[in-house]
């Protein structure tokens, strides 16, 4: 039975992780603020993880993985706090590895590479364009510029667009929840013909918890299903799904010149992993 510490825990990705560690027979030590909605069965950690001390390893159980989830103001982009936090998961993933971590999995995000048109792979130059990717990047190449990282597993798991659990999250498919309750007609729209890599958040979960429960397949591993499908495609089957009225006013916003008209993630290394 493996021991994992997943931070962030009550997060939007977390809960999801989490269910899936504890399907797979996994002793679960849980970090967040809050408890309070997290599956039975996870065993809450009382020790604030970002407090510098030396000895967290010991502290919060002495782990076989650590699966890093926690992040602030995850969904607003340009937020400062992605910068002035950066020094604090550092400082915390490095005193775990010092402390006798040997298997680390981290977050990742689309966001780190900033414009790139096609797949996605672990080669992929990044330029992030908005201090969460910057932040996120600058992390990633912290963590495997350790001297230590030659003798441990670190896997960076980078997500590409989330769906699901749409009350939680900031997206575009929890403003229509909300513009259809509001009694709105129209959601004002894009062209909508941005491709993008989809994948729910329960899918998400579980391919994090598969991930981490291997040590064979390491370093980046894109956490996607490898399909782009069109922004218009998916919320119009969205709206389907839900039986809304609300219909979509294309065309009333622009689209964005940094986006892409393109992006998504190689699946090779997940589909690896999740046919072990």
């Amino acid at each position: 039975m493996k021991t994992v510490l997943v931070t962030g825990a009550n997060g939007y990705m977390g809960r999801h992780t989490v269910a899936e560690l504890l399907k797979l027979g996994c002793r679960v030590f849980v970090s967040d603020f809050s408890y309070e909605g997290i599956e039975e069965g996870a065993i809450p950690v009382e020790t604030p993880i970002f407090n510098g001390d030396k000895d967290i390893y010991e502290k919060v159980g002495r782990p076989d993985v650590c699966v890093h989830l926690a992040w602030r103001q995850g969904f607003v982009h340009n937020a400062d706090s992605h910068i002035c936090d950066l020094p604090k998961h550092f400082e915390f993933l490095k005193n775990m590895i010092n402390g006798g971590l040997k298997h680390v999995a981290v977050m990742g995000s689309m966001h780190e590479v900033g414009y790139w048109e096609g797949a996605i792979d672990e080669n992929t130059p990044c330029n992030p364009k908005s201090m969460y990717g910057i932040a996120k990047n600058a992390l990633r190449q912290c963590l495997f510029s350790l001297p230590e990282a030659e003798n441990i597993c670190i896997q960076w798991l980078r997500a590409y667009y989330i769906i699901g659990d749409d009350l939680r999250n900031n997206s575009i498919f929890s403003k229509i929840i909300k513009s259809e309750q509001d009694g709105a007609k129209t959601f004002p729209f894009t062209s909508g013909q941005n491709l993008y890599d989809f994948i729910s958040v329960d899918e998400l979960g579980r391919q994090i918890a598969k991930a981490v429960t291997q040590d064979e397949v390491r370093g980046i591993i894109n956490c996607c299903t490898g399909k782009p499908v069109s922004l218009a495609d998916k919320v119009e089957e969205f709206i389907a799904e839900k039986n809304y009225s609300i219909r979509l006013e294309y065309g009333a916003f622009p689209d964005r010149p940094y986006d892409s008209p393109g992006v998504w993630g190689n699946p090779d290394k997940i589909n690896k992993i999740l046919s072990m």
